[in-house]
This record gives C-alpha cells, structure tokens and sequence, in this order.
C-alpha cells in the first residue's frame, strides 16, 4: 500500500477523533488529506471550534503554537515536522522585544505591540502582557487601526514589509512610521518622538523578500495586459507596482474572481501558485517569480504518515502555561476584534 492510501486508510480508522490542518503553502500531497485548508486567521479561527482529540498542524511551527495555545484541556496539537521554523519569527527574540517595550514605556508614553502570527508563542506572551494583540496579513489594517486607538503609538513586528504596507493603507504618512533600531540588544533604541505613530521591527519574510521590482516590469514588458498580484509581505516599492495587494485569501478569491481567459501573475509562495493553476485551467495563473518556502516544504507525506501512525507516542507540540495565558490573551483580542 503506498503511502497516500495509509494516510487515507488511518483517517478512516482515526475518524472524527482526528483533524487535519493545512497552510496554503504546503505540497498537494499534504494538502489533500487535510480536513481544513486555510491562511493564518481562517485556521486560528477553526481550532476553538474543534472538536477532535488530535489536532495535526501541517505547516510552520509557530501555527502550531497558535493552535495549542487556542486548543481545549484534551485535545493534542501534533507538528509532522517540528523543526519546521520561520526566519523571519527569529528575527524577533521575545526577551529583546520585551527590553526594547520596557525602554520605549519608560519614557511615559504608551505602547502598543502589534505582533503578526509569524511570531513564536513568547512574543505573543509579551504583546499580551503589554496590551497588544495579534495580526495576519488578512486582518493587518483592522488590527492596526485597532491598536492605534490603544496607546500613544503602535510597535508593529516583526515583518516591517507588511507593517509599511499596512501603514500605507490606513493612511498613515512618512512622517508617523519610524524603523526601530534593534541593534545592540535595544540599546539604541531612543524615547519616543511625538509625531511617531508607528514603530517598525527591521525584521523580513525570506521568501517574499526575493521579489522584487524587477520581476514586476518584466512581467509589464512581456505581459502588458495581465494583471499582478502580491502579497503584502513584499517590498513595499513591489505592493507599489502590483495592480493589488493582499492575504493568501485575498489572492485564491481574486483568482476566483478572474474572467475566463484573463492572465494572472501572482507574487507568492508557489504551492499555491501551482494549485491555482490547476483549479483554474480558463485562465493563465503564473508565479511572478517563482518562491518556495523551504520550512514549509519540511512537512511531507511521509512525516504525515508517520505522525498518524505513531499518535500515541509522537511528541504533542507544548506551550508552557505561564506563556499559553498571555499569548492567548493577545490572541483572543484578535479573534474578538474580527470576529
């Protein structure tokens, strides 16, 4: 029996005392066993309502996290591969986080950490001890403007892409946004100017950092007619270029969307480019510049098969209570602000 039809048959045996979940960016041959497909806001959202004893997350680490922080007293949350990290989620340290928050505070003025999903379950923790929440990139301008009517101005981390590009989008002008400093464990970091709103953490997405404004005009030059899509994690001059901007869910509706025959070129990670292409054979769907995340990539087939046959005794992805309460408060704020 290969390895799809064990995946299939242990389901089967498992029943609804299993759930599957899946990023956007996994393989297909992960992606078609999952119970619920999603980016990081439609899966948070599922795991309260879940009732299934084991809960296997195909996708990055910190998902994993979210998803046994948000799980009940007897569910077990399961990693098929738990070294599946972020780059950019280790860019922000929570102890650097919490020192350069203390410093900015000091000054008497109150700040706001906004952090993105992308970010390990300890600076969740801070940003709930701190008053802060969390975002994805689907909610970023909800939560930001949420988060600006908190405090005096906003630390948004750890992804400053994102956070420009949010920034832009509700509004805010040059003048507001500041880069944060971070070198030398926060040492740098100076008190609070009054017209800054927003503080960016220097912190970058990998993948969507490898496009760039090039890849957009040669696109122009040979495909005058068809229209570009990124996601907000790219360089702002990219969002720029691109004819529209958004979530994961944002770029699967546009595709949705699209017109038969209409031409497609979208910025970002190329599982789901891929999968697009073969959902929608009416219409011409390319990667803008071909990117693969290799953390996601760590979760296959054959890690799935062996974690659904070794639940008993596979390893349960934990969260120390002492951090669980706090990231959960920053979430649960997210989830009560878009709900």
């Amino acid at each position: 029996m290969n390895i799809q039809k064990q995946i299939v048959s242990l389901k089967a045996k498992l029943g609804p005392s299993l759930c599957i979940l899946a990023h956007h960016y996994q393989a297909d041959d992960v992606v078609i066993h999952a119970d619920i497909v999603g980016d990081s806001l439609e899966l948070a959202r599922q795991i309260p309502e879940l009732a299934a004893e084991h809960i296997v997350f195909c996708g990055v680490h910190f998902m994993a996290e979210t998803a046994a922080i948000l799980a009940g007293a007897n569910q077990h949350v399961y990693a098929p591969d738990v070294s599946a990290g972020c780059v950019m989620a280790n860019m922000a340290p929570a102890p650097l986080l919490e020192t350069i928050l203390n410093r900015l505070q000091s000054g008497g003025k109150q700040v706001i950490p906004l952090t993105y999903v992308n970010s390990s379950a300890a600076v969740k923790a801070v940003c709930g001890r701190f008053g802060g929440s969390v975002c994805t990139s689907a909610n970023a301008a909800v939560m930001l403007r949420w988060a600006l009517d908190q405090g005096d101005a906003v630390l948004f981390l750890p992804d400053a892409n994102l956070g420009q590009n949010t920034a832009t989008a509700v509004g805010l002008g040059a003048s507001a946004i500041k880069i944060l400093n971070i070198r030398g464990g926060g040492q740098y970091v100076q008190a609070l100017e009054p017209d800054h709103r927003l503080l960016l953490w220097p912190g970058v997405c990998a993948v969507h950092a490898k496009i760039h404004a090039e890849h957009i005009q040669k696109i122009r030059n040979r495909h005058p007619q068809g229209t570009i899509l990124v996601h907000p994690e790219c360089d702002p001059q990219v969002v720029a270029l691109a004819d529209g901007a958004g979530s994961t869910s944002y770029l699967i509706n546009k595709v949705q969307q699209a017109a038969t025959g209409r031409t497609m070129h979208i910025g970002t990670e190329a599982n789901l480019v891929h999968r697009l292409q073969r959902q929608h054979p009416d219409k011409t769907i390319c990667s803008l510049h071909p990117i693969w995340c290799s953390n996601m990539a760590k979760t296959t087939a054959e890690k799935l098969l062996d974690t659904l046959t070794h639940l008993q005794i596979q390893s349960v992805v934990r969260v120390g209570e002492s951090i669980a309460a706090s990231a959960r408060l920053a979430l649960e704020r997210m989830l009560a602000v878009c709900s």
